[in-house]
């Protein structure tokens, strides 16, 4: 069997599209091993001095302003990015990226976000003949998802998967794999011995997330969650927000045994594994996460957009409410009583747990690349040597 080469691309616009493609290239080496995978968020690459700019005012545009986020989310819709947004990707990326495709002589393209699928979109319209597959990472289907040249899309549901045949996608280019997550996210542990493990007590366990950013929540809310503090231990993560996480250290109503301050981690996996309940915005790579978890979901305020679609899937489908102080006495009631599941609603909830398989997304995407009918594209690799070793082994 030949060793096969896979670019994942992806932007930091948000924390998740760039997880999702780890997660993809952790999962498919683990599959097959012989993989070489190679991941890069294609404009911090390629422009690491000004990416870092735009970053920063979308992130601040997020923070400030998520009305603003929302109203150019719903505009956008049903629109494809346009001609003038694609001309100025044109200028910005071709021939740099061109050039990058050439030196890694790729099988397969993935892109996890909709930029880096417009730039190599562009680049298979001008001759490129390497496939071009697109993993959406949320519950919806923004138009801007969407190019002709994509020769496949992988999808978290059937719901958005008819989104796309709606907008005339071919139905066989379109698969239901579930949004990747890592192999960590595959398994669940012992809670006990996890809780162990991180220095935990084993007691009902709440997990609070904000996010990649560590946006986090209103005063009643944090007041309510922390009225429990004697029963309930609180594990609060805020990720890389650096100032939050001193703020909350040095609040009265934190400095508690019970009460956790967590900031930036990669052991996202096993502090799932010691929980009993999520409380999070509901971003598509943590909810698929806890999904693959069977951790049950509260969600605060999502920035307007697709995170509200999210939110509506997981409400809709039994498995998470909207963050109410009503919500958390009930919720915090039943895990004092040890009730650890959501037991008043077990069989739509199992149901759902069972339609999702979280190594599926990197097994079709394995049997894909080593199945010749997964394309009708011939590659057609540059013979000259490398000039970069990109790849990983």
């Amino acid at each position: 069997m030949s060793r096969k080469r896979v670019l994942i691309l992806s932007e930091g616009f948000g924390s998740g599209h760039t997880q999702a493609a780890y997660a993809l290239a952790a999962g498919m080496k683990k599959i097959n091993p012989g993989i070489q995978t190679k991941v890069l968020e294609l404009g911090s690459f390629l422009n690491p001095v000004v990416a870092p700019i735009i970053l920063s005012a979308y992130r601040k545009t997020v923070v400030t302003s998520p009305a603003l986020v929302g109203m150019l989310y719903r505009k956008q819709y049903e629109k494809p990015i346009n001609r003038l947004t694609r001309l100025a990707l044109h200028k910005i990326f071709y021939t740099h990226t061109a050039n990058l495709i050439k030196q890694l002589k790729p099988d397969l393209i993935i892109c996890t976000h909709p930029i880096p699928s417009a730039v190599i979109a562009r680049l298979k319209s001008a001759g490129l003949k390497v496939p071009l597959y697109t993993v959406i990472t949320d519950y919806d289907a923004h138009a801007a998802w969407i190019n002709p040249e994509v020769d496949r899309y992988l999808v978290s549901t059937p719901e958005v998967r008819r989104l796309l045949l709606n907008r005339g996608i071919r139905p066989e280019a379109v698969h239901v794999t579930g949004i990747p997550v890592h192999p960590n996210f595959w398994t669940t542990r012992n809670k006990e011995s996890v809780r162990k493990e991180l220095q935990l007590r084993n007691i009902p366990t709440v997990l609070i997330m904000g996010g990649g950013w560590g946006l986090l929540f209103k005063k009643q809310v944090l007041d309510s969650l922390t009225s429990w503090r004697d029963k309930v231990q609180l594990v609060f993560c805020t990720g890389t927000n650096d100032k939050l996480a001193s703020k909350l250290k040095s609040h009265s109503g934190f400095n508690h045994p019970n009460v956790v301050i967590l900031g930036h981690t990669k052991e996202i996996s096993k502090w799932m594994d010691a929980s009993d309940l999520l409380i999070t915005k509901p971003g598509g790579m943590t909810c698929t996460e806890a999904l693959a978890k069977g951790l049950p979901m509260l969600f605060c305020e999502s920035i307007p957009g697709q995170e509200e679609s999210n939110r509506q899937y997981f409400v809709t489908s039994g498995y998470g409410e909207t963050l109410e102080a009503e919500a958390i006495d009930r919720w915090f009631e039943r895990l004092t009583n040890r009730h650890r599941t959501v037991q008043s609603k077990s069989a739509r909830h199992q149901a759902f747990k069972i339609n999702y398989k979280p190594d599926r997304c990197a097994h079709d995407l394995v049997e894909m690349l080593f199945d010749p009918s997964s394309s009708n594209l011939s590659l057609n690799h540059n013979t000259e040597p490398h000039t970069l070793r990109q790849y990983s082994m």
